[in-house]
């Protein structure tokens, strides 16, 4: 489903939709669950520069609701020894969705 590039401004993963399209997404907060690691992926898209840039993920930067492009992905070692990305079922989602709010609610409250 993905691979990844090292960037100076992060890990950037690349997936690939059925068609073999690629976008380009950067990983923006690792999210534990039990054992598992996911990824809260950013969508980085070309701007008039030529270059990729990160909407943000919502949490007040300014962007406008429709630019924004957010996922989440389970990380999981393939055969290789690589991180793969891959689809969340429904149960995983959820679960991740509980463990990202927490996580939200952790740093607005010491930020208070």
């Amino acid at each position: 489903m993905a691979e990844e590039l090292d960037e100076e401004d992060g890990v950037v993963v690349v997936i690939n939709d059925d068609e073999g399209n690629e976008y380009y997404y950067l990983e923006e907060m690792i999210i534990p669950v039990g054992d598992e690691r996911y990824a809260l992926l950013v969508g980085l898209h070309e701007g008039e520069d030529g270059e990729l840039h990160s909407y943000g993920c919502g949490c007040g930067d300014g962007a406008d609701e429709e630019d924004e492009d957010v996922l989440f992905a389970k990380i999981v070692t393939g055969d290789d020894g690589e991180e793969e990305y891959m689809e969340l079922t429904d149960e995983e989602f959820a679960a991740v969705t509980e463990a990202y709010e927490a996580l939200v609610a952790a740093e607005e409250a010491e930020e208070e």
